[in-house]
């Protein structure tokens, strides 16, 4: 199943893929959870009343084209963020390979959705891009084993994580939250993808691109971490609810590490595709 979350003249509505249409959800079924994230902590009984939702004769369509998208989860509890988590990005870097997962946080008012606007901060002059598989979390979990921790997997979106890298490497103390936390620098989706539809989190081809160039070029078969680690090692330290958000961490090819160094500016247009998910795209515009 393909969720979404749209933007619509009473405000953001869950939405259900059908086609070459979404099924607009409050619409259709007003007794249905308001939000993408109640239906997801509603479990499989709520996921099957959406689907006779959606094959009900008088259900309100949306066409695809003419929809407007908010990140598909627009209210997580926690966005969970991990750096370092491919091989080659590490090495690009020039650090070591992380013998544990790097984490760090987002905030909800990082997240917009497809084709909304990447605000490039005045304060800033390094803007970087990072392609990456973001992890939706199901259920209710802490300590989590490795060997059960797909269990707690709702699914998958495409996800971008944002980052001003002379804010995130300023002064001899590192600020990994300053850099990661600009409003705008977490775009997500255009779609939640359930767990069922992905066979395997871990062999996904996965891109960036910059103005139609290929910057990034990777699988998430080289992850450091796999989504049952991250999810049993962040589990050890706060307990996970559903629509919690974990953004895996991105392949080479940052703009930072690329000599000479690439930045995104005003008039860009940033592209993530991740096979079998999505491709999430937001041009870039200048704060005001």
């Amino acid at each position: 199943m393909r969720f979404a979350t749209l933007a619509t003249n009473a405000g953001p509505r869950p939405a259900l893929r059908a086609g070459d249409h979404y099924i607009d959800l409050t619409a259709t079924d007003p007794s249905l959870p308001g939000t993408l994230r109640d239906i997801i902590a509603a479990g499989a009984d709520a996921f099957a009343a959406t689907r006779r939702a959606a094959a009900r004769s008088d259900a309100v369509r949306i066409p695809v084209d003419a929809a407007r998208f908010h990140a598909p989860i627009p209210n997580p509890a926690k966005i969970i963020c991990l750096g370092l988590n491919y091989r080659d990005h590490a090495l690009e870097t020039g650090r070591a390979i992380p013998t544990e997962p790097v984490l760090f946080s987002k905030y909800a008012t990082t997240l917009i959705g497809h084709k909304e606007s990447i605000v490039i901060p005045k304060v800033s002059k390094r803007v970087d891009y990072e392609a990456e598989l973001v992890v939706v979390v199901g259920r209710k979990g802490r300590h989590i084993p490795i060997a059960t921790a797909m269990q707690y997997v709702a699914g998958y979106c495409v996800g971008h994580d944002v980052s001003a890298r002379d804010w995130q490497f300023k002064g001899e103390v590192k600020q990994w939250m300053s850099g990661k936390t600009f409003d705008t620098f977490a775009p997500l989706g255009p779609e939640f993808v359930t767990v069922d539809e992905v066979p395997d989190p871990h062999s996904l081809p996965i891109r960036f691109k910059l103005n139609n160039l290929v910057m990034q070029d990777s699988n998430t078969k080289q992850l450091i971490f796999g989504v049952p680690e991250i999810l049993a090692y962040v589990s050890l330290i706060m307990t996970l609810e559903p629509g919690d958000l974990i953004f895996t961490g991105t392949p080479p090819g940052v703009g930072d590490a690329r000599k000479p160094q690439i930045y995104m500016k005003p008039g860009d247009v940033a592209v993530v595709e991740i096979d079998g998910l999505g491709v999430l795209e937001n041009a870039c515009v200048a704060e005001g």
